[in-house]
């Protein structure tokens, strides 16, 4: 994805700071403190314009989200769907995917969500991919016991991929389909990339993978 510079969006976000959370990590065991109330947390790892998680929001007024995007010049257009709609239980943080831990506490998430992560095909960015098993370390040391990944792609090659690393890591699935717009798959929500590119006719991929129950 090719980024279109936005020299005023950090001001933007600085201007925002009930919408986008500044220095999240003072929050970090206390995102229910945040949302005053004790309800479950769902993320999104790479937010990008935001319909996702805003409609998601929308659709569960008794789950609280939050939208992650690394990108300033991104995450402005999260911000403007957050600002015109002013929903209570989503907040947005502006930080990189490899310092969760900074950020959440073990057991305070429940829900990840990977819409269209960049899939890093050369073999020496294998390491950036959001599905790569350093990552799901990470989330896991996030996550509540037996916490979820919902995964949705158009590339193949990721979705493959990502299928044998959630496999490798143990981890335990819930659903898989090949082609998600042709399936019997109620209740999903798009993001601009995923209606621009089936609207192409390209078929959409998604999985369900949850943590296995620690041993006691």
């Amino acid at each position: 994805m090719r980024l279109r510079n936005k020299p005023w969006a950090k001001e933007k976000i600085a201007a925002y700071p009930q919408y986008i959370i500044p220095q999240p990590e003072r929050y970090k065991g206390r995102w229910r403190e945040l949302f005053s109330n004790d309800h479950p947390i769902h993320i999104e790892i790479g937010t990008g314009k935001g319909r996702f998680i805003t409609e998601m929001a929308k659709m569960n007024p008794n789950i609280n989200y939050i939208g992650i995007e690394l990108y300033e010049s991104v995450i402005v257009c999260a911000l403007d769907k957050l600002i015109e709609n002013d929903l209570p239980n989503l907040r947005l943080l502006n930080v990189n995917a490899k310092d969760l831990t900074n950020v959440f506490a073990k057991g305070e998430v429940e829900r990840i969500y990977l819409n269209f992560s960049d899939p890093w095909p050369k073999k020496r960015h294998e390491k950036r991919r959001l599905t790569y098993r350093s990552f799901l370390e990470l989330y896991e040391n996030i996550l509540v016991d037996e916490g979820e990944i919902h995964f949705k792609t158009d590339n193949r090659g990721l979705f493959e991929y990502s299928l044998v690393s959630f496999s490798q890591y143990g981890l335990v699935f819930q659903y898989v389909s090949l082609d998600l717009h042709r399936s019997n798959f109620e209740g999903n929500v798009m993001t601009e990339y995923e209606q621009k590119f089936s609207e192409k006719g390209n078929p959409i991929y998604r999985c369900e993978v949850k943590y296995r129950k620690p041993m006691s």
